[in-house]
């Protein structure tokens, strides 16, 4: 009776585990491209969130003038925006003809991606937007321009053919030394 106690609560676990690990850690909300009217931030899209994930999203304008960004923002803050108050936003990309953000949110809301086209016509923008779950983040991998990692190696290399001399030198010295006590 205990065995197969035993037995029925490791299967469960075992399912339990097996659901969690085929479960999608990454959701793709929007891949669209949108018509964004002139001089506006109007264009949203909602993101509703139960539980912390990293938002990400991208745009590329592929018609118009070319200058367009996107604010992630929360909901209270998009209504003030279309309220023509103060608002705040939580990122924001600079005007560019393409872009991404990335943004760890932590706290379960709603939350709104903002197009905002400062162009005098009509913009195609192409938007994406994803949501992955998971643990927190850490801190975002970075990569060093060319010019600092030949320093690096070069400041490296200094240093460990430094100390392999300065052990050579030492180890020379202490060969040629006479011997002590006639030994």
């Amino acid at each position: 009776m205990v065995l197969i106690v035993a037995l029925s609560s490791i299967c469960k676990g075992l399912a339990l585990a097996w659901s969690l690990a085929a479960a999608p850690t990454s959701v793709e909300l929007v891949d669209e491209v949108y018509q964004i009217p002139p001089t506006s931030g109007d264009t949203s899209r909602s993101i509703s969130k139960q539980q912390p994930a990293l938002v990400s999203a991208t745009f590329q304008v592929l018609t118009g003038a070319g200058q367009a960004r996107i604010a992630l923002m929360r909901r209270q803050d998009l209504e003030r925006l279309r309220g023509g108050q103060p608002h705040g936003v939580m990122t924001v990309t600079p005007l560019a003809s393409s872009g991404n953000l990335a943004y760890y949110v932590h706290w379960p809301d709603d939350y709104a991606i903002v197009v905002d086209n400062r162009a005098a016509q009509s913009s195609a923008v192409h938007l994406r937007i994803s949501l992955e779950f998971g643990g927190n983040p850490g801190p975002a991998v970075t990569r060093l321009p060319a010019r600092r990692q030949f320093a690096v190696i070069l400041i490296s290399f200094a240093v460990f053919f430094g100390i392999v001399s300065f052990s050579a030198r030492r180890l020379w010295r202490a060969i040629k030394r006479p011997p002590v006590n006639g030994d």
